[in-house]
């Protein structure tokens, strides 16, 4: 991919991503985590320290060719079992329904086809399985989204295929997966083009749905309302 994708990137976006802002929230939304979890974009690994001791195994997609150094140091110093794979989400080589948790952190603003991962993260997904994500994408600030679109090309060749204004919620919900937690916020620290995160988790099938809101409450969807992803 070019000397500054492959080399320069990488250590950028490690150095940036070690900051404890982003620590503490890795900590949190990988909490809930059990058994063997495909994470899908792994990167250089910053998430392994935070998968909780309830995680047996983890296997890893990513397509990118991150230094060895770099992931090898977050390999290395983990406690959990660890097959990473080279390849893209959108095609994953894995037997359906073999995963008990799927987890995505700032990953799908770079996934070239976003829906097409998620189905796969669907497929492989066992019966009562759960998908956590946490993600920057399109804000609700008018505002803020006309910058995102402004800078979004820019930002596509700068950050190696980022994208600034996703909406992270309608893919989710595309690919067929339903949403039962939701938390929306803008990230402090963080430049506000690039801070409007969502954090969740979503499930292949339809249970009883919540939604976080910014208070840290939760509130039940009506099935069929807007934002309970059902019809």
């Amino acid at each position: 991919m070019g000397f500054y994708a492959d080399q320069v990137f990488p250590r950028l976006m490690d150095w940036i991503m070690r900051a404890p802002r982003f620590q503490e929230l890795r900590r949190q939304v990988l909490a809930p985590a059990r058994g063997h979890v495909l994470e899908i974009g792994f990167g250089t690994g910053l998430n392994l320290p935070h998968y909780p001791k309830s995680v047996t195994w983890l296997t890893a997609v990513d397509p990118a060719n991150f230094p060895n150094a770099l992931v090898e140091k977050q390999t290395m110093a983990g406690s959990i079992p660890v097959k990473l794979v080279r390849l893209s989400a959108e095609t994953l080589p894995f037997e359906s329904g073999q995963f008990d948790w799927a987890v995505s952190t700032w990953t799908l603003c770079t996934i070239s086809d976003p829906v097409a991962a998620l189905r796969e993260v669907r497929r492989v997904l066992k019966p009562g399985g759960q998908f956590i994500f946490l993600e920057h994408g399109r804000s609700d600030d008018p505002k803020i989204l006309k910058w995102q679109n402004r800078l979004n090309p820019l930002q596509r060749v700068v950050a190696c295929g980022c994208n600034l204004n996703r909406s992270i919620d309608a893919l989710i919900r595309q690919a067929g997966l339903t949403i039962i937690q939701l938390e929306r916020f803008q990230m402090d620290g963080v430049p506000r083009v690039a801070g409007s995160m969502y954090r969740g988790i979503a499930t292949p099938h339809r249970p009883i749905i919540t939604e976080t809101l910014s208070s840290g409450r939760y509130r039940p969807i009506a099935p069929g309302a807007p934002g309970s992803g059902t019809v």
